[in-house]
């Protein structure tokens, strides 16, 4: 503690000098941040909806061949695509915690949140591979359990079954190419808001 003069001046030009140094978040900062915080949320909306009505449809294309189909090919087609259904939904509410809502109102907060949106969107996609593998697994196994009449199907309607299997090799290559594609898309976004919280977090200090 002291009273001199010349002491008091000095510390008050340093404080200054440190505070002149720090830049604000200028207003145009903030509603380009708001913006696009404003977009991945209605993305983030939409696709839940979207996933929504594509399980939906799917079980109701589940239970439908479960109650018409008496052979037992396409009633083990129908409890594969359930099996998948559960194990993706599980999945996917798990790698969603913590992302439906910010913690605070602030802007850091909505940006924290997009990050984690991102993240989980992500570890989505990593999983949803190995989810495609272990339900691979589970059809092969189900239909070397049932052989026997599966063999009967393919020597009465070998057409309709070849047709049906390259339909679903055809589909896994097409589904292969889309999470890589978007995988590729989401680590640009995560990079893209990683940058973004630097900004802030340098602006701030």
């Amino acid at each position: 503690m002291t009273n001199d003069p010349m002491t008091n001046d000095r510390e008050l030009n340093l404080w200054r000098e440190q505070w002149s140094g720090v830049a604000p978040l200028s207003p145009e900062f903030l509603r380009q941040v708001q913006k696009r915080i404003k977009v991945q949320d209605r993305r983030f909306w939409l696709g839940n909806l979207l996933a929504v009505a594509a399980l939906v449809g799917m079980l109701i294309l589940a239970f439908y061949q479960l109650s018409h189909y008496t052979s037992r090919f396409g009633k083990g087609q129908a409890t594969g695509v359930c099996v998948l259904l559960f194990v993706a939904v599980t999945c996917r509410l798990w790698l969603m915690r913590g992302t439906w809502r910010a913690e605070t109102q602030s802007t850091r907060a909505f940006v924290e949140l997009w990050q984690r949106r991102v993240l989980s969107r992500i570890r989505g996609l990593q999983i949803s591979i190995y989810i495609a593998i272990g339900w691979l697994v589970f059809c092969a196994a189900l239909a070397a359990a049932n052989w026997a009449t599966i063999r009967l199907e393919l020597m009465a309607y070998p057409i309709a079954c070849l047709a049906l299997m390259l339909v679903i090799v055809v589909m896994l290559r097409v589904i292969w190419f889309c999470v890589m594609w978007l995988r590729r898309r989401k680590v640009a976004e995560l990079n893209e808001v990683t940058k973004l919280l630097e900004e802030m977090e340098t602006m701030n200090n």
